[in-house]
């Protein structure tokens, strides 16, 4: 489905018409994938529009650039600022929101130091990215033959573009043999995470997500739904994951800031069964969260009506 078109994209510090947000063809980002990225969404609220973890993922976009040795021009609060504006130019009341860190023209080759580092900002609206019948009933997960890629490859803590033509492989992989999305294993053969989400699995009562040193990056949904778990007294571990830890599980879930929190009810065929208590719970939890609704949690929320 194209993206639906909105009115203005920022582009280092400017409102651009959508239909203007160009770049040249010969940008090193678009040749060898140096660039960073974000995902990010915004939730209408009782008092308007509001982004979710906003100032998490913009540092985390900083993070990510200085992995890749890209100094970013703006300022977390500035890209925050920025967001919020282009949010309320194009009177959106929830959108996904996707900051990019890229390379500008004028250099070209292997080396990317001597680019100059260019941001821009897209909103748009988005709905449910696994679908509305996964979000309530649940996915069917295949395991991929594509491995995640490992951390000496590859820096798997930056949220790189290039980084993403791995997930992109699992994810048509699994589309194509008629499943709803991949499960990547890493180089050791255990879990690593979706080709966009962090997996979390339900085994006796106790929450169990793979530590980031299986390879999986740190997902800002994923931070957020261990310290709900924690909060709710939920029993919580990092662990390593088996392949036949995720074939076992009572309850198994995904997270991320597209998917959201969605439950997985198969693994290769291996039926994990409906939504349990555990993974419903969360999700009720979050979607309460991100609307506005628990005053607990209000600062998760950078509200765009300042």
């Amino acid at each position: 489905m194209p993206i639906p078109a909105v009115s203005k994209i920022w582009m280092d510090g400017e409102m651009v018409d959508w239909q203007d947000a160009t770049i040249h063809i010969l940008t090193p980002t678009l040749h060898y994938g140096w660039g960073v990225f974000e995902g990010v969404r915004a939730y209408e609220t009782a008092r308007g529009p509001a982004v979710f973890m906003h100032r998490a993922h913009m540092e985390r976009l900083h993070r990510s650039a200085r992995i890749l040795q890209m100094e970013v021009p703006y300022s977390v609060d500035e890209l925050m600022a920025a967001t919020r504006d282009l949010i309320a130019v194009n009177e959106l009341q929830s959108c996904y929101i996707r900051p990019l860190v890229y390379l500008g023209y004028g250099e070209m080759g292997l080396n990317p130091l001597p680019s100059k580092v260019s941001v821009s900002i897209a909103v748009w609206p988005w709905g449910t990215y696994l679908g509305d019948e996964g979000l309530l009933n649940g996915v069917r997960a295949k395991v991929s033959s594509w491995q995640r890629i490992g951390t000496n490859m590859i820096p798997t803590g930056a949220k790189a573009a290039g980084l993403y033509i791995n997930s992109s492989l699992a994810k048509v992989e699994a589309l194509k043999a008629g499943y709803d999305e991949a499960v990547l294993l890493n180089e050791h053969g255990r879990v690593a995470e979706g080709s966009g989400e962090n997996i979390f699995v339900v085994k006796d009562g106790v929450l169990i997500t793979p530590p980031l040193s299986e390879g999986v990056l740190q997902g800002i949904t994923r931070d957020a739904v261990v310290t709900f778990a924690r909060d709710q007294d939920i029993p919580f571990v990092e662990s390593p994951l088996l392949r036949q830890d995720l074939y076992l599980a009572d309850e198994a879930f995904y997270t991320g800031t597209a998917a959201e929190v969605v439950p997985i009810r198969s693994a290769d065929d291996r039926e994990i069964g409906a939504p349990g208590p555990i993974t419903k719970q969360l999700q009720d939890l979050f979607f309460n969260v991100v609307k506005g609704k628990e005053a607990k949690y209000d600062w998760m929320l950078d509200h765009v009506s300042q």
